[in-house]
């Protein structure tokens, strides 16, 4: 009995987030899927083809955002971004939502390419106790004025959830890079 018992839950951990992963990569490409009704009808893959081919979405979704990078990587375009973000920052919940999402692009899509991309050890929250940290980078702006010396800014997940932690800076001689795989 207790081999069928270790079969089962064997099968169960290969099977579930198998199941889970596919479960998700469909309801990804259902969902893109329905950017196909901004097309006109007479436009839709089903009516061109006569059958559904599902991904298309995904397809449509991939062409949207590379003509909206090549949109905004003009002048124009880029001064089109600066007046939809202050258009964007002047409305109260949308601007709420829009700046904590931008912040979250910003950091995860930077130019840079150094955004969580290397792992730091780190004495948080106090003196003697060691944690895990991930580099953001470098403090900009005012901020720069006021630290004597190099820093660097580093996000320190919590748990259970690690999407919530601290943002903080802290002495770069006081930092440990990790050589290990973000």
């Amino acid at each position: 009995m207790t081999s069928v018992r270790r079969w089962l839950l064997a099968g169960l951990l290969v099977l579930v987030p198998l199941a889970i992963t596919l479960g998700v990569l469909n309801w990804i490409v259902a969902t893109l899927d329905q950017t196909l009704l901004i097309l006109p009808q007479s436009w839709h893959p089903d009516k061109l083809l006569g059958f559904h081919i599902p991904g298309f979405g995904v397809l449509l979704m991939l062409a949207i955002v590379l003509l909206m990078g090549a949109i905004t990587s003009n002048f124009l375009g880029k001064q089109l971004v600066v007046w939809g973000n202050a258009l964007l920052s002047r409305i109260p919940i949308v601007r709420s939502i829009y700046s904590s999402v931008k912040q979250v692009s910003d950091t995860l899509f930077s130019e840079n390419g150094n955004a969580f991309r290397k792992a730091l050890l780190v004495q948080w929250p106090r003196e003697g106790v060691w944690t895990i940290g991930f580099l953001t980078g470098m403090p900009g702006g005012d901020v720069v004025n006021h630290l004597p010396g190099d820093y660097l800014s580093v996000y320190v997940p919590t748990t259970p959830n690690p999407t919530g932690g601290y943002f903080v800076m802290l002495k770069k001689s006081e930092c440990v890079e990790l050589k290990m795989s973000v």
